[in-house]
């Protein structure tokens, strides 16, 4: 036995090479086609802001909320169908989920800045539901590709793969902006990105796969990572209708929720939140006041999902996600205290941002940890969910809350404050010890499926 062990500790790893060749085969290969799709989707959210001006600006007579419910939408779109899209990835392989949702993300805004350019009902179809729903197919094909490839190395993996997608967009905000000056407007230059970013992601479906039944990285083996218990992982495979019986599931929504609507929130208002501080038309460094937060954030919050997830692999994911929820808690409540200074303005922001893009490096690695590897991407295609009900009071119920107080975002980000501090609360006094007591008691006997570890628990 131990010698069968070590031989297929050694071969296990070349089942991929072998099966996919050396390039496709290797998992930083996958790693970075996963990265470089979510980059070519981060514009749908981070770059909206831009795109919201512009719209703002054609239709002036329409109230702030719906323009707001663009975002909102496509937020919407982009998770609550990605249970599905998960359950197909996870039976079918990515190739073709990932070229759906690439063909899309091209329509969507294709179709939005062409034929539906001067129709709000239109947008909300084009941006909100076309691209929405491919955005989210591409998400969850490179973030559960991360999960399987690096059960050694998830929080990392998974922060690098969502960091492509926080902080994609702060390489491509400002040339979105400056083809807006060129084209003359939001529309054209929606459309031209749009089918550039629909080519890329078509390459990518062409390079992400799955790796291969039974395979693991060289040297690695479950029990043995897990002896410091800083992170520990199930030998359970839940699928996605066992994970919606598990409690922890829920405890981890509520959680994933709550901190979700304070970066939503800043990211769709971040706009008419200057405007409520008289800093519409401000510029910072020679460079307007909105455009260079919206960089500067999208690079915060791409650096937030690789430190974060870097950190919870050595501290552990319950202690790092505690930790940060709390200074969440704290940057979102200092929002409230920005006077008229542009500077301020750029520097809370970012730190909000920085305390927030990491969610999205987290929350798939512990559910991951928690529910086994094996269906995380339909599993985190429900825990994914959260973001959508977040987006409806971070986008369109924010402004209808501000608009009720003459224009002001103060109490949405005090509700915000008190959420990320329920956050932290859930995740260290809930979550740490129920996770671990549930795993403690899962025989080391290599990963089975829910009901198999149920059956062998009940014939102890």
């Amino acid at each position: 036995m131990p010698n069968e062990s070590i031989t297929q500790t050694k071969i296990a790893p070349d089942s991929a090479r072998q099966l996919y060749g050396d390039f496709v085969g290797n998992r930083w290969v996958q790693l970075v086609a996963g990265v470089v799709g979510m980059i070519i989707i981060s514009n749908y959210q981070y770059a909206y802001p831009l795109f919201a001006k512009g719209i703002g600006e054609q239709f002036s007579q329409v109230p702030t909320k719906q323009i707001a419910l663009i975002f909102t939408l496509f937020i919407l779109f982009e998770t609550w169908p990605m249970p599905v899209s998960g359950f197909f990835v996870d039976k079918f392989g990515i190739r073709k989920l990932m070229t759906a949702g690439s063909i899309c993300v091209l329509l969507g805004w294709l179709l939005g800045g062409t034929v539906c350019k001067d129709s709000l009902l239109g947008l909300y179809a084009c941006y909100g539901l076309v691209a929405g729903t491919g955005a989210g197919i591409i998400y969850i094909c490179a973030v559960s590709n991360a999960v399987k490839w690096f059960p050694d190395r998830r929080g990392l993996a998974t922060g690098l793969t969502a960091a492509g997608f926080g902080g994609g967009a702060a390489f491509t905000i400002l040339p979105i902006q400056a083809t807006m000056n060129a084209v003359g407007g939001w529309a054209t230059t929606m459309a031209i990105w749009g089918v550039g970013q629909g080519i890329i992601g078509v390459c990518m479906a062409m390079i992400l796969r799955h790796p291969p039944a039974g395979w693991k990285p060289v040297g690695w083996q479950q029990d043995s990572q897990q002896a410091p218990k800083k992170v520990v992982q199930s030998k359970v495979n839940f699928t996605w209708a066992e994970t919606l019986q598990r409690p922890e599931f829920y405890v981890l929504y509520i959680a994933f929720l709550s901190m979700g609507i304070s970066g939503l929130m800043s990211t769709a208002n971040m706009a008419p939140l200057a405007k409520s501080f008289k800093m519409a038309d401000a510029t910072l460094f020679g460079v307007g006041l909105i455009a260079l937060t919206a960089a500067v954030c999208s690079a915060t919050n791409a650096i937030s999902r690789i430190f974060w997830g870097f950190i919870s692999d050595k501290l552990g994911r319950e202690y790092t996600m505690a930790l940060v929820f709390t200074l969440e808690a704290i940057f979102v409540f200092l929002v409230t205290q920005i006077t008229d200074s542009p500077l301020l303005f750029l520097v809370i922001f970012s730190l909000v941002f920085f305390c927030w893009g990491e969610i999205y490096a987290l929350f798939p690695a512990v559910t991951g940890d928690v529910f086994g590897a094996k269906n995380s991407a339909s599993n985190y295609g429900m825990m994914y969910t959260s973001k959508g009900a977040a987006s409806i009071f971070g986008g369109y119920g924010a402004a209808a809350l501000a608009a009720a107080f003459a224009g002001s975002f103060i109490v949405p980000f005090y509700i915000a404050t008190v959420l990320n501090l329920l956050a932290a609360v859930l995740i260290f006094f809930i979550i740490r010890p129920l996770v671990r007591s549930r795993i403690a008691r899962e025989a080391p006997s290599g990963a089975v499926t829910a009901e198999q570890a149920a059956v062998g628990r009940g014939q102890g």
